[in-house]
């Protein structure tokens, strides 16, 4: 777990600063490798060099002292004695500090140490290496038995086999193994070594700075947009805040609005019952009697047209009375939810003369008075234009409650219609309920289709707070 807030952090920081930390280790350790490996091979190549130039010079000197191997499986003393003469009184022995003469079969056939002469040794590497016609050299730390006298005065030399080859025949018949001192080498080492490490860490840090600085740039670029889209989300989130504050707002006034709308309706049903509707139902009283006396008159005095004006004003006030009663919402501010599905069903059922098949749950809910206003005018026109348009065929109402919803589905199975072709033509029916769901935070949707009926789907919040302040 204590990986996770260095992650973070290294998440803050720039790219650039990412790089940095995270490249620099990488390039450091590749510097290391590469130069440790180009380092390594330096320092073979130069004694590989060393050892083959020195062994050509040895061979060439040593060869004709060893010919008598071509048919005898020893050399002669007048021949160990040149040998001895050829590298101490040389130059070549002044590079030389030991020097073995082998048989191919491990015995030692001439050394500076006369002790080892005769002793016979397991074949290694380098004799191996020699045996079959090539040169072997390495850097030795005298810890074989047959270094038994170089070991006493050196910790390490450079050690060369180089095969003998017979005149005329080209088959080894012996080895030669020779052992110098390491100090030209390691100079010669130290200074290629010195030489290749510059290169390198010359060559890393030229790619390095260059990659930094195209990442740095880069880096700025991204910041720089970075904190350019930062501001941009920050208004934008500040825009979408006020945006949804204001929405609220507008809802909620209009969940008022509509309880008010509610109430001046019903204060218009009760000004046209009780003003112009009392008016005209006294008016009415008072022409009957007259029309009663007036009875007997003759149709020559112009009182013809009494049956006339008496069928009129009966007409009016019927149609003031329905407008009246249809304005003002029935007292259902303490019925519940299913009641006053009951209640839009009945009056429905009342006025239209159809059956309305019922599917009512009951709701055990703390409802507000915008939605039971909703529902009733819902279903009032959702049943009132099933009615004109389906003649009422096969109406059904479904009421039900999911989580904190309230489900309402009116069908009927009439002729149906295209709702697209429908909102087209100016249809204020279904935009009005539409509106009316949206208004409180629901849903409202209308599925219907030629010949295949007719299903109004709408979804009403149970709770809407449409009491506070706007």
């Amino acid at each position: 777990m204590k990986g996770v807030p260095i992650l973070r952090s290294m998440a803050d920081l720039s790219l650039a600063r990412q790089f940095l930390i995270t490249s620099l280790p990488v390039l450091l350790f590749g510097m290391v490798v590469i130069g440790t490996l180009v380092s390594h091979e330096i320092s073979n190549g130069v004694m590989n060099r060393l050892g083959g130039v020195t062994g050509l010079y040895v061979q060439s000197f040593v060869a004709p002292h060893a010919q008598t191997l071509l048919h005898a499986d020893d050399i002669d003393e007048s021949d160990r004695e040149a040998m001895g003469n050829l590298l101490s009184k040389t130059p070549l022995g002044k590079k030389i500090v030991a020097f073995k003469v082998w048989r191919p079969d491990g015995r030692v056939l001439y050394s500076r140490s006369s002790g080892m002469i005769g002793h016979k040794f397991p074949i290694e590497e380098g004799l191996a290496t020699a045996l079959d016609g090539g040169t072997y050299s390495k850097i030795s730390t005298l810890t074989s038995d047959e270094n038994q006298f170089e070991a006493g005065s050196w910790s390490r030399l450079i050690e060369t086999y180089v095969p003998i080859h017979g005149d005329g025949t080209g088959k080894v018949i012996a080895v030669a193994e020779f052992y110098q001192p390491t100090d030209e080498t390691d100079n010669e080492a130290w200074v290629a070594r010195r030489d290749s490490w510059c290169i390198v860490a010359t060559t890393v840090l030229t790619m390095y700075l260059l990659l930094f600085g195209l990442v740095r740039r880069g880096s700025r670029t991204i910041d720089r947009q970075r904190q350019e889209l930062r501001d941009r989300v920050l208004q934008l989130s500040t825009l979408i805040e006020q945006n949804e504050t204001l929405h609220e707002k507008v809802r909620r006034a209009a969940v008022r609005s509509s309880a008010v709308n509610e109430q001046i309706l019903r204060q218009i049903s009760a000004d046209l019952h009780d003003g112009p509707g009392q008016d005209m139902g006294l008016a009415l009283m008072q022409f009957e009697a007259i029309a009663e006396k007036c009875r007997n008159c003759s149709r020559e005095d112009g009182t013809g047209g009494v049956d006339t004006i008496l069928l009129s004003l009966r007409s009016a006030l019927a149609d003031l009375r329905a407008i009246s009663a249809g304005l003002r919402l029935p007292d259902i501010d303490q019925l519940p939810i299913a009641d006053v599905a009951r209640r839009a069903i009945r009056d429905h059922e009342r006025k239209s003369g159809a059956h309305v098949t019922q599917r009512i749950e009951e709701v055990n809910a703390d409802d507000s008075l915008p939605v039971k206003i909703a529902l009733y005018r819902l279903l009032q026109e959702a049943l009132s234009n099933s009615f004109r348009h389906a003649r009422g065929a096969g109406q059904q109402v479904e009421v039900r409650k999911v989580d904190n919803d309230l489900k309402i589905k009116v069908i009927d199975t009439g002729a149906g219609f295209d709702p697209a072709i429908a909102s087209q033509c100016g249809g204020q029916g279904l935009l009005g309920m539409r509106e009316r769901a949206e208004i409180l935070g629901g849903s409202f949707e209308v599925a219907s289709s030629p010949n295949h009926g007719t299903v109004i789907c709408i979804s009403l919040p149970l709770v809407v707070r449409e009491t506070q302040n706007v």
